[in-house]
């Protein structure tokens, strides 16, 4: 059921060191068990491997950049039309995007399994350098989202 009225969005405060809401933003969904400080140590250290992989640029920078390339545009949203299910594509609003974002890269971050990475931090420094640069699984997710929303672009004109 849809809500009534306007949603309120709560004020998050700016991290400590680089004084960004979407790192705090990062830190909050990085999270496990509510153990912020160490959420919040992990996301600076893999801010430092980030600054070591790409040397001519802030690490704030590259992850700004990375989050805008692992943004969406469109989605599919699933609407029921005289019994059978349609995936209807629509634009995703500025909230939401910055929110899949970020969830992309944090959940593809955990999944990263070889030797060479040890901590979450390593996983996510990587996952940021590849989204920087235009690759990596969060990418991928992106590119795979809208694939879909244009493959059912047939069904555009059920949007509500």
């Amino acid at each position: 059921m849809a809500r009534s009225g306007k949603v309120k969005t709560r004020k998050l405060e700016l991290d400590p060191l680089y004084n960004n809401r979407t790192i705090t933003k990062l830190v909050n969904r990085s999270m496990k068990d509510g153990k912020k400080s160490v959420a919040l140590v992990q996301i600076y250290k893999a801010l430092d491997i980030v600054k070591t992989k790409v040397k001519d640029k802030e690490p704030v920078d590259v992850f700004r950049q990375a989050l805008e390339n692992i943004k969406p545009l469109m989605e599919v949203r699933s609407r029921r039309v005289g019994g059978a299910a349609y995936q209807v594509p629509v634009p995703v609003k500025g909230q939401r995007k910055e929110a899949l974002a970020i969830r992309w890269l944090v959940n593809f971050s955990r999944k990263k399994t070889n030797k060479q990475y040890h901590t979450f931090a390593e996983k996510l420094a990587t996952e940021i350098v590849d989204a920087y640069n235009n690759e990596g699984e969060a990418v991928k997710k992106k590119e795979t989202t809208h694939k879909m929303a244009d493959a059912n672009k047939a069904f555009a004109h059920f949007r509500w």
